[in-house]
């Protein structure tokens, strides 16, 4: 169960920076509270827990022909797919152009990166 809030928590705060430094340059948040932020973080991990393991295994020619960059796009599709998913229950972003969805992308998987390092003894033992 900890395990399951610490990484619901990374990912709240990798969404959140994400959102926040694209604000205005193509995402725009559609929520207003910060209780909010959760239940996007929680949409964004069933996103990446249930789509994103099937788009990988069709992906994997392109994976394997890009040298894993190929997940970059996956990266871009996951974060465009949450925002949008997270709109139709009002708590979602909306991501104008495939640019603003890369850099979201990017964001959150290096601030989840690094967050999860700072976090990696709870994450393993549990």
């Amino acid at each position: 169960m900890n395990k399951l809030l610490i990484r619901l928590g990374i990912n709240a705060v990798a969404l959140y920076a994400a959102i926040y430094l694209l604000s205005g340059n193509g995402v725009t948040p559609q929520f207003e509270q910060w209780w909010q932020i959760l239940w996007l973080a929680l949409i964004f991990g069933l996103v990446n827990a249930i789509i994103r393991p099937i788009v990988t295994l069709l992906s994997c020619p392109l994976l394997i022909l890009t040298l894993g960059l190929g997940s970059l796009l996956i990266n871009t599709l996951m974060f465009f797919l949450a925002g949008w998913i997270g709109t139709q229950f009002g708590v979602g972003f909306t991501v104008e152009g495939f640019v603003p969805a890369f850099l979201g992308g990017l964001i959150v998987s290096v601030v989840s990166f690094i967050l999860s390092l700072f976090f990696k003894e709870e994450l393993k033992h549990q």
